[in-house]
């Protein structure tokens, strides 16, 4: 559940995906010895995150394709060609890496500014196999380009990151998490004080209150480093993936 809130407009997701885009692209030009180092993501490097960010940027061009033509084009071959492309991508020389880095960013924007109205509201299939207009390519791309911004730990933080891009995300992962509402049991109440937002999540047991900034319930949300705590000091409950 959510506090009401204005929603997130195409326009919204099609300038964060350019103001993330270019954020994305100042952070990932890094000399060899930080591109080999490790990211704020398990067991990957920050050429992991980047070619991964490379490769999104290929597979969601491939929905545009699909908006545009009618031909099914999915993201992804499969699971499999996806790690084993993000896997390629990190043995590239730097130099290849950066390049692919930044025409797949501008080729996806290209192919982004090529769409008509009618084209926009095309049905496209995600990879997780959901059925969404391609308006929801940008914001898809948004979330990628900021997050994995963060994840390279070249200082940006959440903090850092537009509020409305953070409440929108927020409303997506707690969307996700709880697509049915709170259920029977309590809730974890997630209360922004600076944003005035609110989200609950489904929780056994007892209903828990947290209140923090939005960039660290966004942070916790999506299952990145963060600071919150509970009014007695505990930790918040730990959450599974959400994507």
């Amino acid at each position: 559940m959510t506090s009401t809130s204005p929603a997130r407009s195409p326009d919204d997701a099609r300038q964060w995906m350019r103001d993330g885009t270019a954020l994305m692209l100042s952070h990932a030009d890094l000399d060899p010895s930080d591109l080999a180092g490790p990211s704020g993501l398990p067991g990957w490097s920050r050429k992991h995150v980047i070619a991964h960010l490379a490769a999104n940027a290929e597979a969601l061009g491939r929905l545009l394709h699909w908006a545009v033509t009618g031909e099914p084009t999915p993201m992804y071959a499969s699971a499999a060609d996806r790690v084993a492309g993000i896997e390629s991508g990190t043995r590239l020389p730097d130099a290849d890496l950066a390049v692919w880095l930044k025409d797949s960013a501008g080729q996806l924007a290209a192919a982004a500014d090529g769409l008509s109205a009618e084209q926009w509201q095309a049905q496209v299939k995600t990879a997780q196999g959901r059925l969404v207009p391609a308006t929801e390519v940008p914001w898809m791309r948004s979330r990628e380009v900021y997050v994995h911004t963060v994840d390279l730990g070249t200082g940006v933080g959440f903090g850092d990151l537009p509020g409305g891009f953070l409440a929108a995300l927020c409303d997506d992962v707690v969307g996700k998490r709880a697509p049915d509402g709170t259920g029977s049991g309590g809730a974890l109440a997630l209360v922004a004080e600076d944003a005035g937002r609110r989200w609950e999540l489904p929780l056994d047991g007892e209903g828990v209150t947290m209140t923090g900034p939005l960039a660290e319930i966004a942070a916790y949300l999506a299952g990145r480093p963060h600071t919150l705590r509970t009014a007695d000091g505990e930790p918040v409950p730990d959450l599974p993936p959400w994507l």
